[in-house]
């Protein structure tokens, strides 16, 4: 299986690491430890190079927070955030991903090499199938999000969770198609964490395998979220989000084995360790 984008084409027969990239100062895992303007971005272009060492075989770019109860940033602030990473890591020999909703943002990154375009939204924002569209290669990740950001973890779904967001994610991606985006160019995210319980996340995982009948490549996004809290609360300590690497790399190998071919993660060389294990007794 091969996910078509910009500059390359990802062979996904086996998993790959995307490592998270927060050029924001308010990130529900970071704070912004790496993020910061005022040294010309230096520390967040180090913190790509660093990822890259420890086994990240893609980079994903975010300038906008969309931790619960988040609030949106204008446009123009995230394209500040963004532009620089982005024109520093299409140098680093990777795909790379953009975390945007923006039409705006996805049509400047793109313009200046950016391979993916990952949207929380699944592109549902006016303008953003047109953004997309308009690209002759692209690749596009589509996630499911309940409701909003600011609103999301407030009055999460309810009912059978994977039915609901597997045809959400279906129809999402034949809608791209029917614009004109080909399949090999899309990857379905379900949304871990955007405005669903504890047990609904957990149910999303039990049940990965069926997301794969739509036939397209998943993407799991299981690294520091709250709900691994949940189940493992004696690290819920203050600066708990960066001590959840031990279940975030449990719930990814658990993503790996239940048919994801992507794994967005913090602790990139904890979750390539595990998967070199996963991949030995394979």
């Amino acid at each position: 299986m091969i996910w078509q984008t910009s500059r390359f084409q990802i062979d996904l027969s086996r998993p790959r690491v995307m490592g998270i990239v927060n050029a924001t100062p308010d990130s529900f895992s970071d704070g912004g430890t790496y993020y910061s303007a005022n040294d010309n971005f230096s520390g967040v272009f180090a913190y790509c190079e660093k990822l890259l060492g420890d086994g990240a075989e893609l980079l994903d770019i975010g300038g906008e927070s969309t931790r619960p109860g988040a609030s949106p940033v204008p446009l123009e602030l995230e394209l500040a955030r963004v532009l620089p990473v982005v024109r520093h890591a299409v140098t680093l020999g990777v795909p790379v991903s953009v975390d945007t909703y923006k039409p705006e943002v996805m049509r400047a990154v793109l313009d200046l090499g950016a391979d993916i375009i990952n949207d929380i939204w699944a592109l549902r924002q006016p303008g953003a199938v047109q953004a997309v569209a308009q690209h002759p290669a692209c690749g596009v990740c589509l996630m499911h999000m309940h409701r909003e950001p600011q609103t999301m973890q407030a009055s999460p779904m309810e009912g059978d969770v994977v039915t609901q967001v597997l045809s959400f994610l279906k129809h999402a991606a034949q809608g791209l198609q029917a614009a004109g985006i080909e399949q090999s160019r899309i990857v379905l995210d379900a949304g871990v964490g955007f405005g669903k319980t504890v047990q609904q996340n957990f149910a999303l995982l039990a049940r990965q395998r069926e997301f794969l009948v739509a036939g397209y490549p998943l993407l799991a996004g299981w690294s520091r979220k709250s709900s691994l809290a949940a189940v493992c609360p004696a690290d819920e300590l203050p600066g708990a989000a960066g001590r959840r690497m031990l279940p975030s790399v449990a719930a990814a190998l658990l993503a790996v084995e239940r048919g994801a071919r992507i794994v967005r993660v913090h602790d990139v060389r904890e979750t390539v360790q595990a998967l070199r294990v996963w991949t030995a007794a394979s």
